[in-house]
């Protein structure tokens, strides 16, 4: 992706140099995958999954310069983010609305939210409550070496859109619905409007890329493909348990998602992701 020299968010709050000595109690690989397969990207219902995950204390803060590369990956993610901005602006603005822009926590082990404290195990995930997108970065090496997924910066553009998709999900009210009609539903009902959800985050995701396009280089959809498959209910579940649930499915299987963020990227038109008629 072109970028350097690019317009920066200034809704981007960078807490990388702040890293805490809590750990979550049982471990960070264990709940990682735990955590990964339930609520990776996550969506409207994050806040419930990081109140279940237990920490350990006293949490200590430790505070440490950012190497030359952290610098220049949180440059990149602020003018990722940026990008957004400015898309969906423009795309409510067609809509007769107004865009009311998220903003974005960089941070490292640990983080307090609105939605409650979460681990780096959490992966990236959009909390409702603040509005805000938490990454931490280091997650793409675990997606890239664990899961399989091609790497490169275009992978962290998908992801960052796709949080943001949760964002175009909560300012719409779609997020606050499917948690409504969930709470009269079996899991298995619940999980498939969860399903829903997720892939409409990611052909938001598309229809991003799909008005960014003159700053896309050859092989960057490839990239967002590839961490879309690598982050397939199926995928995960083959690699972390050897066995495939689908009535556990909570964000769609590697194909599905791999489909949704093509269809945005093809139509570039937000009125054509209606995930829900495809239950």
């Amino acid at each position: 992706m072109k970028w350097k020299g690019r317009r920066r968010s200034t809704n981007v709050e960078d807490r990388r140099g702040m890293s805490t000595g809590g750990k979550v109690a049982t471990g960070g690989g264990i709940i990682a995958i735990i955590v990964i397969v339930l609520q990776l990207f996550g969506g409207g219902e994050v806040a419930e999954v990081l109140q279940q995950i237990p920490q350990q204390g006293p949490v200590s803060t430790e505070e440490r310069a950012l190497t030359s590369e952290e610098l220049k990956l949180g440059e990149f993610t602020e003018i990722v983010f940026a990008d957004t901005e400015d898309i969906w602006n423009e795309i409510f603005s067609q809509n007769g609305a107004n865009y009311r822009e998220p903003g974005m926590v960089l941070f490292t082990d640990m983080v307090e939210t609105a939605c409650g404290g979460a681990s780096a195990a959490s992966g990236p995930f959009y909390c409702p409550g603040d509005e805000k997108v938490y990454m931490d970065l280091n997650f793409f090496e675990e997606l890239r070496t664990r899961f399989g997924a091609e790497g490169g910066d275009f992978a962290i553009a998908y992801v960052i859109a796709h949080e943001v998709g949760h964002h175009i999900q909560n300012l719409a009210g779609t997020a606050g619905e499917v948690r409504r009609l969930q709470q009269s539903m079996d899991q298995a009902e619940a999980n498939q409007l969860s399903v829903a959800l997720e892939l409409q985050a990611d052909y938001y995701a598309g229809v991003w890329a799909h008005h960014n396009r003159q700053y896309l280089e050859e092989g960057d959809i490839e990239e967002a493909l590839s961490a879309a498959s690598a982050v397939g209910d199926d995928a995960i579940m083959k690699k972390t348990t050897g066995q495939v649930i689908p009535d556990a499915f909570t964000h769609g299987t590697s194909q599905q998602r791999m489909d949704w963020f093509k269809k945005g990227f093809r139509t570039g038109d937000i009125n054509q992701g209606n995930t829900f008629q495809e239950l």
